[in-house]
C-alpha cells in the first residue's frame, strides 16, 4: 500500500518580492525596497489561518490594531509549543530563521513584519560573542517592547514617506534593533563593550570634511565607517560620543545650516536650496527647516 507523503513545509524568503503571498490571503499592503539586511511589510487580513512553515531569515511580527480599531486574538504554534494569544497592539512575537510556525487569527487581522538576517547579527555581535552562538529565543506574541516599538513605527514613516538620510537612518536603526536583540533575546549573553574616548581627531575631521563635501547626497553609514576604518557598528557608537548626536542627525543639522546661509545670501530660490541639499522637494525641505530652525525657508529669508 501506498504511502502519503507529509505535506512538505513552506518556506519563505523574504529577500524575494510577495514571498508571503502562497500563505497569506492577500499581499501586503505596504513594503520596503532597497533595504540592506532587514525588509518591513504592512498586512491587513481577513480571519485566516497559515499553514506550517518557516522563514530563511530572523523575523519580529509585530501587532496592530485592525481598520475598525480592534484588536484580533488567535493561536501560534512556534518550534513546537502552542499558545493562545491576545494580541493587543504593539505585542511582538520573535520567530527565528529554520523555527516551524504556523498562526490563525480569529478575525481581521492588521500586522506588521521586520525580517532580518542571520549573518547581520553575527556580523554586528562578532567582537562580543561567538559568531556561531548566536542563537534566538522564539517568542509568543505575548510582549511588549519598547525600543522595537520606536524602530517599527520609525521604519514604516520611512516606506510611507521617506527622506533625506533614508539609508542613514535605516542602517542606524537596524544596528541598534540587532544589539537589542543580542541583549535580550539571544540563548548566549553577549557581553557587549563599553567604548570611550570617542574618534580620534583626524578620523573625526575626514568623516566631517567627507559630509560637507557630500551634503547633496544620500550618504551611507558603511561609507562614513569606511573613511574611518572601522565597522560600522563601531563607528557608530564613537561618532556619538564624539559628536553627542548620530551621524544621522548631525548630517541633517549641518545641511539646515547650510541651508540657513544660502538662503540669506539670497542667490538661489528656495526649491532651489531644497534641491541642492539633496532634499526630495520644497515641501520636504521646509518641514525639516521648520522643526529645527522654528521658522520656514521663507520667513527666514524675509526677516
Amino acid at each position: 500500500m501506498r504511502r502519503l507523503s507529509a505535506p512538505k513545509t513552506i518556506v519563505l524568503d523574504h529577500r524575494q518580492v510577495n514571498t508571503a503571498s502562497s500563505l497569506l490571503p492577500q499581499p501586503s499592503i505596504l513594503a520596503s525596497s532597497g533595504w540592506s539586511d532587514i525588509h518591513l511589510e504592512l498586512y491587513q487580513q481577513p480571519k485566516f489561518a497559515t499553514a506550517e512553515h518557516q522563514h530563511t531569515m530572523h523575523v519580529i511580527a509585530y501587532g496592530l490594531a485592525d481598520s475598525s480599531g480592534t484588536c484580533s486574538s488567535g493561536e501560534r504554534w512556534l518550534d513546537g509549543k502552542h499558545s493562545r494569544e491576545q494580541r493587543s497592539t504593539g505585542d511582538i512575537a520573535v520567530i527565528p530563521a529554520g523555527i516551524s510556525h504556523r498562526c490563525s487569527w480569529n478575525t481581521s487581522a492588521q500586522f506588521m513584519i521586520l525580517a532580518i538576517e542571520p549573518a547581520l547579527l553575527k556580523q554586528v555581535g562578532q567582537d562580543w560573542i561567538n559568531p556561531d552562538q548566536i542563537e534566538l529565543i522564539p517568542y509568543f506574541m505575548t510582549r511588549q517592547d519598547t525600543l522595537i516599538q520606536g524602530i517599527f513605527s520609525t521604519l514604516k514613516e520611512e516606506v510611507e514617506s521617506g527622506g533625506i538620510g533614508g539609508h542613514l537612518l535605516v542602517d542606524s536603526l537596524k544596528i541598534a534593533l540587532v544589539i537589542h536583540l543580542l541583549r535580550k533575546y539571544c540563548t548566549t549573553q553577549a557581553k557587549l563593550s563599553s567604548y570611550t574616548g570617542g574618534l580620534s581627531q583626524t578620523k573625526l575631521t575626514l568623516v566631517r570634511e567627507y559630509i560637507n563635501d557630500h551634503l547633496h547626497q544620500d550618504l551611507k553609514l558603511v561609507d562614513l565607517a569606511a573613511i574611518a576604518q572601522m565597522s560600522p557598528y563601531h563607528f557608530l557608537r564613537l561618532f556619538k560620543q564624539s559628536i553627542g548626536v548620530t551621524p544621522h542627525q548631525y548630517i541633517l543639522q549641518r545641511r539646515i545650516e547650510t541651508a540657513k546661509s544660502l538662503l540669506k545670501k539670497g542667490e538661489l530660490s528656495i526649491a532651489d536650496v531644497a534641491a541642492t541639499l539633496g532634499f526630495c522637494d520644497q515641501s520636504h525641505f521646509t518641514r525639516y527647516f521648520k522643526r529645527i530652525v522654528g521658522v520656514t525657508p521663507k520667513q527666514l529669508r524675509q526677516a
